[in-house]
């Protein structure tokens, strides 16, 4: 096809990239209509239709020029904290937590949109910062408390999956800016003595089972540990080549809970095996993530690398953790897989995180050319 017959705003854009992603977002609604047990509705048309949706908004984004980024983080952070706030007083319950908000269309779910938020806001900061205070006080407790206001409000609705998700994409950028290592070192020693005091007085009983049952799934089979029993016996049960579209004896039997969400990946295991799991680990191993730090590496200044590199570890942490989660390696905390999952905030957030690695690729580019 020749360049000449794409419009002009679209020829800039990474199909190399774009074009597997849409392929990882129609495998994922094959997943999802088989989880619906071979229907289109509810699940597999309305993830086509927010891809399609939430891609238009990454290319909106990508086309924005730096100073709009940094000019809208701090009124972007504001509006989303007051968001959270408005989820304490009026969200809406689903499965015994309080995260969302009715806005007609969809229910939006200002946690997820904090995930990109705290990395904009992070690297704005960071950007703006000095080099000679980069080892100071006001390196750290300024970031602590941009970190800390949103965390804490994410945990009382209880989201501990998506306060984990905000801290990790904040935690990148500090580490990216250069601060001095020994903070990470302090950092970790105090996390290793708080942990078991936070699990015994902080966490509410339900997370703390969790965590107990991550240790030892078997204890409790049919109660507790049957999420993650369920879901292992699925993926193993697809062996290497899968039982085949819509033969996924777990997920449409319903043994498997949660197979158009948190579980898609085991859904997906059981059908199509071991090829369908090294297909969507291509996607997003080669293609996005090598994309997003390369984009990061080549980024005209401080403040593009830190937000493209946060952005690429917001979508590494989603996907790291849910695969995790489903195979048994990590506690169960409520995180979807990006692009395989049923979820409308999700899939907005992942986008809008490709939309700014977008934008700082364009960022890149054009001043590549202005030095050539």
């Amino acid at each position: 096809m020749s360049m000449h017959v794409i419009p002009t705003p679209l020829r800039g854009l990474p199909w190399r990239v774009l074009i597997p992603l849409t392929a990882l977002v129609l495998f994922g609604a094959t997943v999802l209509w088989s989880a619906a047990g071979g229907h289109w509705s509810p699940y597999a048309w309305k993830h086509i239709f927010n891809f399609g949706l939430f891609l238009s908004l990454a290319i909106a984004i990508s086309r924005l020029p730096e100073r709009a980024f940094r000019q809208s983080a701090y009124p972007i952070y504001g509006g989303l904290v007051f968001l959270l706030m408005l989820v304490e007083a009026v969200g809406k319950v689903g499965g015994g937590s309080q995260r969302w908000l009715n806005i007609g269309f969809m229910n939006l779910q200002p946690s997820e949109l904090m995930k990109p938020g705290i990395v904009l806001v992070m690297a704005v900061f960071y950007a703006s910062l000095p080099p000679t205070l980069i080892r100071s006080w006001r390196a750290l407790v300024p970031p602590l408390i941009l970190l800390g206001v949103p965390a804490a409000l994410v945990m009382l609705q209880p989201d501990l999956g998506t306060a984990l998700a905000i801290c990790f994409g904040a935690v990148v950028v500090v580490f990216l800016s250069g601060v001095p290592m020994w903070w990470f070192i302090s950092g970790g020693a105090a996390a290793a003595v708080v942990a078991p005091l936070a699990f015994f007085f902080a966490l509410h009983d339900y997370q703390r089972k969790r965590v107990l049952v991550f240790l030892d799934p078997e204890a409790d089979m049919l109660g507790s540990g049957y999420h993650i029993t369920q879901s292992k016996i699925a993926i193993g049960s697809g062996g290497f080549f899968g039982k085949g579209l819509g033969n996924g004896t777990q997920s449409h039997l319903k043994y498997l809970p949660e197979a158009h969400t948190d579980f898609a990946f085991a859904t997906m295991a059981e059908e199509w095996g071991m090829i369908g799991g090294l297909f969507i680990l291509f996607v997003f191993f080669v293609v996005l993530f090598r994309w997003g730090m390369g984009v990061a590496r080549r980024a005209p200044d401080r403040f593009s690398q830190l937000l493209a590199a946060g952005m690429t570890a917001t979508i590494f942490f989603y996907v790291a953790i849910n695969m995790m989660m489903v195979m048994g390696l990590a506690p169960v905390v409520g995180i979807p897989l990006p692009f395989i999952s049923h979820g409308g905030s999700s899939m907005m957030t992942n986008m809008i995180c490709i939309g700014t690695i977008m934008a700082v690729d364009r960022w890149g580019k054009r001043a590549g050319s202005r030095l050539g």
